[in-house]
């Protein structure tokens, strides 16, 4: 057999709205001996990750832990576990993952009713009170940070909407967790799922979810215990069970709990990931991540204003983790990211459906959210720019984002 290479990837700058680089403790952390799942020192770990994991969403849910799978396949837990068939669910979609959340939904039997806004901007509350006062709905399903369109969804007022009209709010804060606010208890969330991959900056392959006690109910309701592991008391629920085994949230919360019933073997490392990733944003505190995210966010806006780059969308709702730019007419944003690649090992993205080939997005999240990648990049794109015909204005972004930099430092 031939040989092969060993695993040696070429640096990165990574400044995309996902994956960004991983904080170089959680990867040391992931190179620890395995231990069993049922072990005392990995079950406490696991114990530790859910105390941190409930500061990380602001809540005091009970049920607040981690998923061994990416995070869509946690929207798809929290959806399919919450949700019945014939259940009816309002979805706000302003970009393509609020299209997502309904796609999962209709696969699990759910009656989907879409609100459609122009990608590039978000929902007033009066939208949502509006469909809600025209129909009983079981949940609002919504997008916090819409990384297709950079846009962020206020939610303090729709979860109170959502309290008034009795329906739950379900809420996908896989962009914004770790590095914008998300006050889960406040704001009246009644779930809310995010990833590891993004702000949290762990690798992909976790999904840390958060649910009230009322899901807590409906999944009580929906239970069944595998016949290998049930025991006499272990009585089947009366709603319809959740079609899937290995993403049951009644399974999954009696594999967190002290029962510790077995359900499937643990993604070690993964969890050694998440608890180190966690343990940084503790000892940090959220105030002090959220202002660095707003901060290298004041910097890189107003460095790509003063080279001359406009900001799409609806710039009063802009994610301070995700940054787009309308592509300057006549280029090509393929040329520009692969020159930015090439050349100076920097990845951005482009997006996706209607904005495909119109926008470029910069990620300013967790670990890559620094002073030093903000001007770098800005650096970088200018060249990048020059190089493809663009009339940008030279050495203006670098100095505008440095003056920004320094009166924070008044």
């Amino acid at each position: 057999m031939r040989k092969f290479k060993e695993i040696n990837p070429s640096p990165r700058t990574l400044m995309t709205p996902g994956p960004v680089e991983a904080d170089p403790r959680v990867l040391r952390a992931m190179s620890a001996h395995i231990l069993g799942q049922f072990d005392p020192e990995f079950t406490a770990l696991m114990n530790e990750t859910m105390e941190m994991a409930r500061y990380l969403f602001q809540t005091e849910n009970k049920q607040t832990y981690v998923v061994d799978t990416t995070s869509r396949g946690g929207l798809e837990t929290v959806l399919t576990g919450a949700i019945c068939p014939g259940d009816k669910v309002l979805i706000p979609a302003f970009g393509r993952f609020g299209y997502l959340l309904a796609e999962i939904l209709e696969r699990c039997g759910a009656e989907i009713t879409l609100l459609e806004r122009e990608w590039g901007t978000v929902f007033t509350p009066e939208e949502i009170e509006d469909a809600l006062k025209k129909n009983s709905y079981k949940a609002v399903a919504c997008i916090h940070g819409e990384t297709s369109t950079s846009m962020m969804q206020p939610l303090k007022e729709i979860g109170e909407i959502c309290e008034r009209y009795g329906a739950l709010l379900i809420v996908d804060s896989v962009a914004t967790l770790g590095g914008a606010e998300v006050k889960v208890d406040e704001w009246k969330l009644s779930a809310c799922i995010s990833g590891t991959q993004k702000c949290v900056s762990a690798p992909s392959g976790s999904a840390l979810i958060t649910y009230n006690k009322q899901i807590e109910e409906i999944v009580s309701k929906r239970k069944r215990v595998e016949k290998g592991i049930r025991t006499e008391n272990d009585i089947a629920g009366t709603l319809p069970g959740i079609p899937s085994n290995y993403l049951d949230l009644a399974q999954l919360e009696d594999y967190w709990s002290p029962r510790r019933l077995n359900h499937h073997t643990e993604a070690t490392s993964m969890q050694y990931a998440v608890h180190e990733a966690l343990r940084c944003i503790v000892e940090e505190t959220l105030e002090e991540r959220w202002a660095r995210h707003k901060l290298n966010d004041k910097a890189l806006t107003a460095g790509l204003n003063a080279m001359g780059l406009s900001i799409f969308g609806d710039v009063e709702h802009k994610m301070p983790v995700v940054t787009a730019i309308n592509i300057p007419e006549g280029t090509d944003g393929k040329a520009i990211r692969g020159m930015l690649l090439d050349d100076f090992g920097i990845e951005i993205a482009t997006s996706f459906g209607p904005l495909d080939g119109k926008i470029l997005r910069i990620g300013n999240m967790g670990y890559s959210s620094q002073k030093r990648n903000i001007l770098i990049l800005l650096g970088a794109l200018e060249a990048v720019m020059l190089q493809n015909g663009v009339k940008v204005s030279v050495g203006e972004g670098v100095a505008a984002a440095m003056e920004v930099y320094k009166n924070a430092e008044k």
